[in-house]
Order: structure tokens, then sequence, then C-alpha cells
């Protein structure tokens, strides 16, 4: 059932059969109609009501449901809504309209290294990336070593993040939101960033958390062999519309002929 105003509903415990639930869901964005250079030109634009938006449509009426313990893909081009979607279930954004529905604690990898301070060091990012995630400066006193360790950035522990590599921020991002077990994990082009060598750590302890754990995983990933290889069920948003929903293999393939 649709409703005439949003709504994201958490519950903190794994409870009942799903994870996640999106119910009838569609997000608008409001965007200006043309370019505004400075606060100044934006206030006076709005006092003379000369200030107009339009509305652009990221996700239209989209509703499916996952399991726990299982791993979901979402698949579809850049502009798509995927990562609108993410953003949703980790409770960023609230919907338009439509129910957004969480059971269990989630750890979100979307936009890797958000919320880092460029000129701290390593050291001091890891503490207040941490706070931000929620966890309590003891409890990351505690994991600490195991942050730096799967980081392996020892050696530059102490430099500004400012002479980080992408690939390097990563590595830290990374380590520090895997470093609980979380319910749900949602994962976004997590794996597209780092070298080689890396890609593989991050995707071994991700299937550590599936079948050791029996995390659900929302994974996200412009590779559809990624997607084919870890996910059991997927889902396929072109413009904001479903397109398919079912299991991953057969997703995926209508996906890769769709662009043949």
């Amino acid at each position: 059932m649709k409703t005439p105003t949003g709504k994201y509903l958490f519950n903190p415990e794994p409870t009942g059969e799903y994870a996640v639930r999106v119910s009838d869901v569609t997000m608008m964005f409001n965007m200006a109609g043309e370019q505004l250079n400075s606060l100044k030109e934006f206030f006076l634009k709005a006092v003379k009501r000369e200030l107009f938006f339009k509305e652009f449509l990221a996700l239209n009426d989209v509703s499916f449901t996952i399991r726990h313990g299982d791993v979901f893909g979402l698949v579809g081009t850049n502009g798509s809504g995927k990562s609108t979607m993410l953003k949703l279930i980790a409770g960023v954004l609230d919907p338009t309209t439509g129910i957004c529905e969480v059971n269990g604690n989630i750890a979100p990898l979307i936009e890797l290294g958000a919320g880092f301070d460029m000129q701290l060091s390593a050291r001091e990012n890891i503490y207040l990336n941490g706070a931000l995630l929620g966890y309590s400066r003891d409890f990351i006193q505690a994991h600490f070593d195991e942050i730096v360790d799967f980081a392996e950035l020892w050696d530059f522990l102490e430099l500004p993040l400012k002479n980080y590599s992408s690939g390097m921020v990563a590595r830290i991002a990374f380590a520090i939101a895997t470093v609980i077990v979380p319910d749900i994990l949602i994962v976004d082009e997590t794996l597209s960033v780092g070298d080689m060598f890396f890609q593989e750590k991050c995707e071994a302890r991700i299937n550590s958390l599936i079948h050791e754990h029996n995390t659900t995983v929302l994974f996200v990933s412009h590779s559809i062999k990624q997607v084919e290889r870890m996910c059991k069920h997927a889902i396929w948003i072109e413009k904001g519309v479903t397109q398919m929903l079912g299991e991953a293999k057969e997703v995926c393939e209508a996906y890769k002929n769709s662009h043949n």
C-alpha cells in the first residue's frame, strides 16, 4: 500500500523472516531550474519568486524483499537509482512515498571515506570515522591493531590522509566498517577500489561474513561477473523502474542481453 509520505522503519534486531522490505518506494528530488553561483543570488531569486525547481524521479514504485542471510544484487546502468536505493535502505534518505523497512543493524559501505578529514592522520581518522559509525573510543582502541593490519598501512599511519591514494583511503574505510559483524552489509562499488589483491581480500572478508555469520548483503557492482558469482537474488533497475527481479544469474543474463 502506498503512503502519502514515505516512511523509513528501522528495527536494530534481526526479527521476522526478512532483513529488508521495500514497498512501493518512490524517490523524487527537486533540482534547481538554473545554476546559481552564490547564496545572495539564491535569496534574491527566492524573494522575487523567480526560483524554480524541476523534479527528478530517481526511483518509481520499486518493491522487493530480502530474507535474512540472502546476498542480493542491484544491477543497472549509471544513474538508474541503485545508489539511491542503498541510501534509502541505510536510512541516509527517506522515501518520497512508500515504506522502507529494515530489521537488523547495518554496516553501510557507501562512498568509502565519507566523513574523513583529509588534514588529519590515518590514526586520527580511524577514531573519527569509527565515531561516525557509532563505535565507542574503547571499541576502536580494542580493535585498532585489527583495523590497521587489515588495511596494511602501519608504515603510513601518521601521514595526513591528503597524501593517501584513493585505494589507501578505501582500505582504511573498509577495515573500519567491517570490524564488527553486522546483520546487514551494504556494499556500493567497494570492490572496484584499490588494487587486485585488496579487492580479493575485501571479497574474502565479505564471504566470511556471509558464510560464517549469516550476514545479509546488498551488493552493487558494475562487474556483472561479481554479482553473478556472489549473489543469490538480484533486481535490475533502469531509470528508476524495476525491469526484473529474481535469481541473480537470470537477472544478470537478461541485463547483459539487453545491452548486446
